[in-house]
């Protein structure tokens, strides 16, 4: 998959000609040092991918992940410094440079993923005795899934259903157009059996007493006000004793996360760590700093 997604870029940035500028202006294949530098504070996802970018082009340039002084190695899901320098690249100036761009695009993404993760696990990790963890979602794009949501494991998330192959559910568009919940767990158990997990989406109190009178696996209560959301999360736990998962979604943020948590579900699902997410800020520059 990385080959591939590598594959793609590089014909995407290179064409049928190549770096037009660098082949002209490098032709000796003179080798050099350049250092990956964090511009901001946050958790590194991708290492492993930024080295694979720069062997694409030279399977003779070296990638180091560690300090200057080499007492540290970086590892995807460590913490990062402002003005950090976190790898050496070693080889020639134009794989260098053919590859920076396509590197640092990688590295940036999912290092934007797991900083933005730790932020929201950080947060419930400040409300006493809560159990309650972040998941991500189906919101990805195409053919980055399994490195995002390897991103949302780096920064301390878990992972929801990998797609549409993995897990049922059973959501508010499923429900409308085949008439209830319970008609649709009826079909589903009728071609699957207990193969796969369950879940339901429910957007009201109703819909979370239909789905519990179905022993599904998980509940999923959807766009509700914080009150709401406690009353269900409540009868759900006093109705299977916890046996029954929660989940809830929609409008999340970090300002309101902290009062989701609250009520005591035990996943909160955030579209927003995978579509929305802002990319981390290196530099590759040819000075050690």
């Amino acid at each position: 998959m990385i080959q591939k997604l590598l594959e793609m870029a590089f014909l995407e940035d290179l064409g049928d000609i190549g770096d037009i500028t660098s082949d002209a202006i490098f032709t000796d294949n003179k080798l050099d040092n350049y250092y990956l530098v964090a511009k901001q504070d946050g958790v590194l996802c991708g290492a492993d991918i930024f080295a694979c970018a720069f062997h694409y082009i030279d399977k003779e340039c070296k990638v180091e992940f560690s300090l200057s002084n080499k007492e540290k190695s970086f590892l995807d899901g460590d913490l990062l410094k402002c003005g950090q320098q976190i790898a050496k690249v070693q080889g020639s100036i134009n794989t260098i440079l053919k590859a920076e761009r396509v590197a640092i695009n990688f590295i940036s993404h999912l290092s934007g993923i797991a900083t933005e993760v730790r932020k929201w696990v950080d947060l419930l990790s400040l409300i006493p005795n809560n159990n309650t963890k972040i998941l991500d979602t189906r919101k990805t794009l195409p053919g980055w899934r399994q490195l995002q949501k390897y991103a949302v494991k780096c920064g301390g998330g878990t992972n929801h259903r990998m797609g549409l192959y993995d897990m049922v559910m059973i959501k508010d568009n499923h429900i409308d157009s085949i008439g209830s919940i319970t008609k649709a767990v009826e079909i589903i158990r009728s071609k699957w059996g207990e193969r796969f997990k369950i879940e339901v989406e429910t957007r009201t109190l109703k819909e979370v007493q239909e789905a519990l009178t179905n022993n599904v696996d998980i509940i999923m209560v959807d766009n509700m006000d914080i009150d709401t959301m406690k009353e269900a999360v409540k009868l759900i736990n006093i109705k299977t004793g916890g046996k029954i998962k929660t989940e809830a979604s929609g409008n999340m943020n970090l300002e309101r996360v902290k009062a989701v948590a609250e009520t005591g579900v035990d996943y909160i699902s955030v579209g927003s760590l995978t579509h929305s997410v802002i990319a981390f800020d290196f530099s590759l520059r040819k000075i050690l700093v």
